[in-house]
């Protein structure tokens, strides 16, 4: 005999009381809950991360006159931590002027960014991976992306320019201690030429792309007292500018200056934007065990990896985009296929040529985990017309070479041997001239 309709209802209802108390009523009210937030701002981009314990789910929209950026979030109320983004905008952000947040509607949170400038936003959703939950990421990026190259030749315009004054200031010091009548003054220096003045000398810039590894929300290998790898790579590279930029005509461009992401493609893409002459990948790794040691430098293979460390090595430095956080809607389908195979013969030769030079040169400093360069498949390697090298300065999981990573000393004296491995390399595969494709 079938249940009366009104039997039926009280069972549901008590099926969903049940439910109530088993999920929690702030879990029915309002769904996800905030973890943690972070902004990391840079001259390229910056990003908003907001992390939580379930999906959140965003629409968003822009606004002009002025340039504002409407976020609204689904299934969330107004939390302390939430909140907390607020304070998280540094005046210096090339991107963000100050963040609003509050309560639009019952289970509604609204995000207003007011902008500095145009920008292109990016906004996209990842699923948990090693320590994150669910993260919703913000990418503002500019509309109009500076030429890096037409940047790294003015910046060498007015390294010079100034060198010039420099000179000029100290002889006519000189010149005042000896009590001789000065010179006439020295007119003023040239302002720097416009872009197609300068486009002559593209060629005669030899340029050395630097790329720390990690950044952002990629901390890469923590060492065993929390040492972290982004961190000491970028110092270690910001140190190898200073030296590169101190070459005669010679210039560093960074893929990463600053505690920012940057994708694996995006690497790949800057260097050739400048048509870098080389690509120096910058890591300080783990492996599964503390006693694996030495410093080692790789290059891509063509056929699989050397060894079955440096598979496992490459598995995992290719892993970076996952947890550094890559939009895929938005990478580009020929990114995509490129990195699986724009390596070529005469690349991986010269890279070689480049990695030899390196591990020879930092051997000096410290032990090396093998005394020859190494090769794999990492996918930051794969520009097919730049020599490229990853170099493992330090196993970071190693305790002794946690502590050495984190001297400075030891950190000026890989710096040196760098410098010389790449000076070395050009000495003997001289940079031909170039025409310039972007």
């Amino acid at each position: 005999m079938t249940a009366p309709a009104s039997t039926t209802r009280r069972t549901a209802l008590r099926s969903m009381g049940a439910l109530c108390l088993a999920f929690g009523a702030r879990d029915i009210a309002w769904g996800a809950s905030i973890v943690a937030v972070r902004v990391w701002p840079a001259d390229a981009y910056t990003r908003v991360t907001i992390e939580s314990d379930a999906p959140l789910f965003e629409r968003h929209f822009t606004i002009d006159n002025p340039q504002r950026l409407v976020i609204d979030i689904d299934g969330l109320e107004l939390s302390p931590t939430l909140r907390e983004l607020v304070g998280k905008i540094s005046a210096d952000d090339p991107f963000i002027e100050r963040l609003r947040v509050g309560q639009n509607q019952p289970r509604v949170v609204r995000m207003v960014i007011d902008l500095k400038q145009p920008i292109a936003p990016q906004l996209f959703t990842l699923a948990p991976v090693a320590a994150y939950q669910h993260r919703l990421v913000f990418d503002l990026r500019p509309t109009e992306e500076p030429d890096p190259l037409l940047a790294l030749i003015l910046d060498r315009e007015r390294a010079e320019q100034q060198a010039a004054r420099d000179v000029r200031d100290a002889l006519g010091d000189f010149i005042g201690r000896m009590g001789r009548p000065r010179s006439p003054p020295v007119a003023a220096a040239p302002t720097l030429p416009p872009p197609s003045a300068v486009q002559d000398k593209i060629d005669r810039l030899v340029i050395v792309a630097l790329d720390p590894g990690h950044g952002g929300e990629d901390p890469g290998a923590i060492g065993p007292s929390g040492l972290r790898e982004k961190d000491v790579v970028l110092q270690i590279a910001l140190q190898l500018r200073d030296q590169i930029n101190a070459m005669p005509n010679m210039r560093a461009m960074m893929t990463r200056d600053a505690d920012y992401f940057v994708p694996l493609h995006e690497r790949v893409r800057k260097a050739r934007r400048v048509q870098a002459d080389l690509f120096v990948s910058i890591h300080a790794d783990a492996f599964m065990t503390p006693q694996a040691r030495g410093a080692s430098v790789f290059a891509l293979s063509e056929r699989g990896a050397s060894s079955s460390a440096a598979r496992w090595m490459a598995e995992r430095e290719n892993g970076a985009d996952l947890v550094g956080g890559v939009n895929i809607k938005a990478k580009d389908p020929t990114i995509q296929r490129a990195l699986l195979d724009m390596s070529t013969t005469a690349q991986i030769k010269d890279s070689l040529k480049l990695g030899d030079e390196v591990l020879g040169q930092i051997g000096k400093v410290g032990r090396l985990h093998k005394g020859s360069v190494e090769q794999a498949g990492f996918a930051v390697l794969k520009a097919p017309d730049v020599p490229s090298i990853l170099v493992e300065s330090a196993f970071i999981s190693n305790p002794e070479e946690e502590s050495r990573l984190r001297d400075p000393n030891y950190q000026g004296r890989l710096v040196e041997a760098l410098t010389s491995g790449i000076r070395r390399y050009f000495a003997r595969n001289p940079p031909l001239a170039r025409t310039r494709q972007l």
